[in-house]
């Protein structure tokens, strides 16, 4: 019997093929860029907020935990969704429906209903916190640092351009005009969601090659624990950052502008730094130097603005947005440490879902902290603990390894170190 030959890919093929991941990557650099508008949009007018819903300064350190806590819980739900559904579809819904929490925040005069708003606003950015690192691996394996680079530089510009303007967009509208400041980043999420509707489907990628790995078996690998804690923590860092740091620099003295304008900076300073840090990070001997030089930056960034806050703010804001790298450095290392798409995708959702949970003590212990207290001591106790913890756990997951290989009959793409093949 004869068989006859599968034809080759043509040169349109070809180009259909460079179109379909130019779209793909669009689509993820667009959607990264809405990944913390909703969380940096708080800060710079966390006092209107307070006072416009009239809770107390303990709620107001719920509101800045409940992003996290909503990046940890909803974050597992996305590799259970894209295994029943395109990575795409799950993605735009997601967007869609921060749209729609973005808007429901911005119009409402009730805690609980403002609460419900965030939680809606903060599916976009669980679910894309979770989705993007497996489908950077599956769409451009050869090219993990460069798109990790691109979509950690838009998530931080993002942020950046929602942070400067929050406070101003507030202003000019007038009273009440924070409800616009927040709301008015529903547009961009719209904006965002059409290129998944757009995007092709990976050939090979039918729902059985494309398969959901259990998450609970990571429990048993040191290396996906070690990774979750490096994360949490980082992330405690950034989200005392973003939300405290503002009311922290108007309560010293600073213009509510201000204190935004220097939020914004330590924004903007990120931008490049996300850029380059996970093209360093793909190289083994560069790991742990960048770890040492983030820990520094945090150590000097926050000890400025302890002592001096109105002296140079600027700088301070700066160093610690350096420091701030260490968050494109574990996305990097979370493509690093696992062999396959999926097993990248499970390892993504444990370590930020787990992270994230760890992560939300922070702002929260910083809210209560300073309602008993009256003052910010308690906020630099927490971040000098977080820093200590950074340095140990990042120096662990710098090691070179695996959690395929961590898990017994866990993954097919395991390998065993006696043979130094996979495991069938």
């Amino acid at each position: 019997m004869t068989r006859t030959a599968a034809a080759p890919p043509t040169d349109r093929d070809a180009g259909d093929r460079r179109r379909g991941l130019v779209l793909v990557a669009v689509a993820i650099v667009l959607t990264a860029a809405n990944l913390r508008t909703a969380v940096s949009t708080v800060g710079p007018v966390l006092e209107e907020i307070e006072s416009g819903l009239g809770v107390s300064s303990a709620a107001a350190g719920v509101l800045t935990t409940m992003p996290v806590l909503c990046f940890a819980a909803i974050g597992f739900a996305g590799p259970p969704l894209a295994a029943r559904f395109r990575d795409a579809h799950v993605l735009a819904g997601a967007l869609l429906t921060m749209a729609a929490g973005l808007v429901l925040r911005a119009v409402v005069d009730s805690f609980p209903l403002f609460l419900a708003g965030t939680v809606l606003a903060m599916v976009g950015g669980a679910l894309g916190n979770v989705l993007l690192p497996g489908l950077v691996k599956r769409w451009f394996p050869g090219r993990t640092g460069l798109l990790i680079g691109a979509y950690s530089a838009s998530m931080a510009i993002g942020g950046a351009v929602a942070a400067v303007s929050t406070a101003p967009i507030a202003a000019a509208v007038g009273p009440g005009g924070w409800r616009w400041a927040l709301g008015v980043w529903a547009v961009l999420a719209l904006v965002a969601a059409v290129p998944w509707f757009l995007t092709p489907r990976q050939p090979g990628a039918g729902r059985a090659a494309h398969r959901s790995v259990r998450m609970r078996p990571l429990a048993r690998s040191p290396l996906a624990l070690t990774m979750a804690a490096f994360f949490g923590l980082q992330a405690m860092q950034a989200y005392v950052v973003m939300g405290w740091s503002a009311q922290y620099l108007r309560d010293s003295g600073l213009s509510a502008a201000t204190a935004g304008l220097l939020l914004g900076i330590n924004s903007i300073v990120v931008i490049p730094i996300n850029a380059v840090v996970p093209s360093l990070t793909v190289r083994q001997r560069w790991q742990r130097p960048l770890l040492l030089g983030f820990m520094a930056c945090y150590a000097v960034g926050w000890t400025g603005l302890w002592l001096a806050p109105r002296t140079l703010p600027w700088l301070w804001m700066s160093v610690l947005a350096v420091g701030m790298g260490t968050f494109s450095m574990v996305l990097a290392l979370i493509g690093l440490r696992a062999r396959t798409p999926e097993t990248v995708a499970a390892l993504s959702t444990v370590t930020q879902g787990w992270g994230y949970v760890l992560a939300g003590t922070g702002p929260l212990l910083v809210g209560v902290l300073r309602g008993a207290t009256g003052g910010y001591t308690g906020m630099f106790v927490v971040v000098a603990v977080a820093t200590l913890g950074l340095t140990v756990t990042g120096w662990l997951a710098t090691r070179d390894r695996f959690v395929d290989d961590e898990v017994p009959d866990w993954s097919p793409a395991a390998v065993s170190p006696a043979s130094g093949s996979p495991r069938g």
